[in-house]
């Protein structure tokens, strides 16, 4: 854990705490390094959930809720398929916390090195959010290697989370 990261997981905390609010997270290209953040965190069962690695098509689809057309037609680095699994894994946890205090929280990419297209490049990221509110998605293109890449995302993940948490 680097000292950003720390630092936003407390904040979301802090934030989360004042809202009465939880969260939960898809993670794809992460591997469940946000939720390795917040839960670094003591007391961080006070507003974190849980989250699914959703890595394949398969898991996408039968546990987080993905339409197989969604996958079919945007791939599993979208825009759509980012606000699908942030919709989905909200809806999955939506039994332990009342929709109107749940954030889901995604993010899909490629992280490398392998794996890019000339339309999708390795970098590529988008971190989905589903809020009582509403839903949205950032675009992220990193130029580091795996690890960077995924170190990035999980950050942007956090720092996308925080923004709209803050007041």
């Amino acid at each position: 854990m680097n000292d950003l990261s720390y630092t936003l997981a407390v904040e979301i905390g802090e934030q989360l705490q004042k809202k009465q609010a939880m969260v939960c997270v898809a993670e794809s290209c992460t591997g469940g390094l946000v939720g390795h953040f917040i839960t670094n965190i003591a007391g961080s069962s006070n507003y974190f959930l849980g989250g699914v690695q959703a890595y394949s098509y398969q898991t996408k689809v039968d546990i987080i809720g993905v339409k197989q057309q969604t996958l079919d037609q945007h791939g599993a680095v979208s825009e759509e398929t980012a606000l699908e699994m942030a919709a989905g894994v909200r809806r999955l946890f939506s039994s332990q916390a009342p929709l109107d205090r749940l954030y889901g929280l995604s993010i899909t990419g490629i992280a490398g090195p392998g794996g890019g297209t000339p339309q999708k490049p390795v970098g590529l990221v988008w971190v989905g959010l589903s809020a009582p509110y509403g839903d949205q998605a950032w675009m992220h293109c990193w130029k580091g290697s795996r690890e960077e890449n995924k170190l990035a995302s999980a950050i942007a993940a956090l720092e996308h989370l925080l923004e709209i948490l803050k007041p």
